[in-house]
């Protein structure tokens, strides 16, 4: 996920223009423009697409997208990022979610929910995870650091 310019926490992604082709090809660009050229060049496919959601605006409807990114892949996203045009206007950084709970029952992923989101980013998060998007033993970075780790990449369109 990101910080927004705004304080809130949303998923990367913005609005398709015709001269896109396609939701891919919008989300590749506005990937580009908002993470820099590793996000770009991760192979996007419609089998990454998960659900959509009507937006309160006219005529806007958010695609939501999931792809799951090898360790190396998720490290050169994030060393890009700052680099990346819309870095410091639209996005203040990335933040990584804890897809974990602590044993007090509140830190990790609810103490993470309280955050304020956009739009449906909070719902669009529960429903990755939930819905197999996220793999059950995926966890932060932070408990993972051995061989074949995955993190999972979501983002909209």
């Amino acid at each position: 996920m990101q910080m927004r310019f705004d304080g809130r926490l949303g998923f990367p992604g913005g609005l398709v223009n015709l001269q896109d082709g396609s939701l891919e090809a919008g989300l590749r660009r506005e990937l580009s423009e908002e993470l820099g050229e590793a996000a770009a060049h991760v192979p996007l496919e419609r089998a990454d697409y998960r659900s959509s959601h009507a937006a309160p605006g006219p005529r806007v409807v958010a695609h939501f997208y999931a792809k799951q990114l090898t360790l190396e892949q998720l490290l050169a996203v994030e060393k890009g990022a700052p680099r990346a045009k819309d870095h410091g206007l639209e996005v203040l950084g990335l933040v990584r979610v804890p897809l974990y709970t602590l044993r007090d029952g509140v830190g990790g992923l609810p103490a993470f929910l309280e955050n304020s989101f956009i739009g449906a980013a909070k719902e669009q998060l529960l429903e990755a995870a939930l819905c197999g998007a996220v793999e059950p033993e995926m966890r932060s970075l932070g408990q993972r650091r051995g061989g074949g780790n995955r993190e999972c990449f979501l983002f909209w369109a």
